[in-house]
């Protein structure tokens, strides 16, 4: 079983988050519309964008495409 995760591992969650914010809000797109691009609700749109839970690989790609920016902007 894993241990608890290192101190910076919530931190760097929070970084993706804004940085999933940041290009939705430049494509202009509310939670909403992006969570019905990718096939998911609205709320699990905030809990990403606020750190409080990861999205998965699956969930980085289909973000990165609907809002047409490389998966690597997303996470750096």
């Amino acid at each position: 079983m894993q241990g608890p995760l290192p101190d910076w591992v919530p931190h760097r969650r929070q970084q993706i988050g804004a940085q999933i914010r940041e290009a939705r809000r430049r494509a202009r797109l509310s939670q909403m519309q992006l969570g019905e691009r990718i096939g998911r609700d609205h709320k699990t749109i905030s809990r990403w964008e606020n750190g409080h839970h990861p999205p998965d690989l699956n969930d980085l790609l289909l973000i990165a495409d609907a809002l047409d920016v490389p998966l690597a902007d997303l996470v750096r």
